[in-house]
């Protein structure tokens, strides 16, 4: 029996699998080892988690995270669940592998992911064998729901929203200038904030306006990051996230804009992980990769 983890900045979603079978799911908190500490994930995990698990011991543990880029990144998260199941065989691995594995199983292809933050990579059936890098909430996050709420905080404060929609935005969310950086800045998890915001857009995403910072966001996504890789003319392209999935008929029309072929479009790389490990298990006996 082992567990899988798909863990974002703003959720993770947790399934107990044999190779037949799902034996239980959870969901606790998003973890990303960039922000937080081994006591910190260890809390939720003990707190929220093990609860949920009706005492089912995994033997060995597939943890996929946002910001487990790095072996000292991995070791927090390493050393949180190693606190919680000693006895467990564990890998930590970067959200963009489990991406990957989810989305093109043992094929070639560029995955994507689209939700609170972003990132792809160039896939070669196995193994990542390319990456633009993810430069994250400052620098980066083209594409993801940061960056769209970016977009249209920016636009707000700048007094660039049509009045219709600049009343809307802060009747709903009770907005203030100060009220807004306060919160930014003093977030430990400021991309999440942000991406909270994405609701918003996509219930106006038929103005105009939002409309165009729809498709901003994309561009600047496919321009910075998939037409870089070799091969992304003929290979496909295939998408993971909440904002791939609720976009997905604007990013279409953005990744036909490139000459890109999107394959596939999932909210949750959930299901392509279970069913990726599970072959193994039926394949190998072993839930080595």
């Amino acid at each position: 029996m082992i567990l899988i983890a798909d863990s974002g900045s703003t959720k993770t979603d947790w399934r107990l699998v044999t190779s037949d079978a799902v034996l239980g799911q959870a969901q606790t908190a998003g973890f990303n080892p960039m922000y937080q500490d081994a006591d910190e994930i260890y809390q939720e995990v003990h707190d929220v988690l093990l609860p949920q698990l009706n005492d089912q011991v995994p033997t060995a543990i597939y943890f996929y995270g946002a910001g487990c880029s790095s072996p000292d990144r991995n070791k927090r998260v390493e050393d949180a669940l190693r606190r919680i199941f000693p006895e467990a065989e564990l890998h930590v691995d970067h959200d963009l592998l489990g991406a990957a594995r989810a989305l093109c199983g043992r094929k070639p292809g560029i995955a994507c992911i689209l939700g609170t933050g972003s990132n792809t990579c160039l896939y070669d059936g196995a193994d990542i064998i390319d990456n633009v890098p993810s430069l994250g909430f400052l620098l980066g996050d083209e594409g993801s729901g940061a960056y769209m709420g970016k977009l249209l905080i920016k636009a707000y404060l700048y007094r660039e929203l049509p009045e219709d929609l600049a009343t809307s935005l802060t009747n709903t969310y009770n907005l203030t200038k100060d009220g807004i950086l306060d919160t930014l800045y003093s977030s430990s998890m400021p991309s999440r904030y942000m991406a909270t915001f994405a609701r918003f857009v996509h219930e106006k995403q038929k103005h105009p306006v939002i409309h165009g910072m729809i498709y901003e966001n994309f561009s600047e996504f496919f321009e910075r990051h998939v037409v870089k890789y070799k091969g992304h003319e003929t290979l496909p392209v295939n998408f993971v996230g909440s904002i791939a999935y609720h976009f997905g008929d604007t990013l279409k029309q953005v990744a036909q804009k490139y000459g890109l072929h999107v394959e596939t479009i999932i909210k949750s790389p959930s299901e392509g992980l279970i069913l990726y490990h599970q072959e193994l298990l039926q394949t190998f006996g072993t839930p080595n990769a």
